[in-house]
């Protein structure tokens, strides 16, 4: 693989293990160049799969996508890097299990929030209430109030 800092052809593996619950490759890359240290995932490549917005536009899936709202609502949380890429691949996962070529948001903010109530009662609301867009306290009521109850 190339350098990312200096551009060298062949940079080497200085470590290798599974990462995100074994859904991924974590390797650790250094460059006989310059010695820069870097890390690279390695995934399962998905088919491609177009995401329906609520408004009817399609774009394709981007995983950065989930993975920054994750992080926005995992703010100040003690919930790894590893934790939200390991997440994210689960939904992933999911999306290619459904056999889909087309997926709802509505689908995927579902498939995340369930993942993400397992993880994180604060994250799961933080991301529940901007994903369904609360306009009131009540809506926060609602929701902690089914946390509570182990309800969905």
């Amino acid at each position: 693989m190339k350098c990312l800092f200096c551009g060298y052809e062949d940079t080497k593996v200085a470590d290798s293990r599974p990462a995100e619950e074994n859904k991924a490759v974590r390797r650790r890359r250094v460059c006989p160049s310059c010695r820069a240290r870097f890390t690279t995932y390695e995934r399962y490549e998905m088919q491609p799969v177009v995401v329906i917005k609520r408004d009817g536009r399609r774009e394709p899936f981007k995983r950065e996508k989930i993975l920054n709202g994750l992080i926005r609502s995992c703010e100040k949380r003690s919930i790894s890097e590893e934790q939200l890429n390991a997440l994210v691949s689960d939904v992933e996962l999911q999306i290619q299990r459904s056999d889909l070529t087309e997926v709802k948001t509505t689908q995927i903010g579902e498939w995340v929030m369930e993942a993400l109530k397992k993880l994180d009662n604060v994250a799961y609301v933080r991301f529940a209430s901007v994903y369904k867009d609360f306009r009131d306290i009540d809506q926060f009521r609602h929701i902690i109030d089914e946390l509570g109850r182990g309800g969905t």
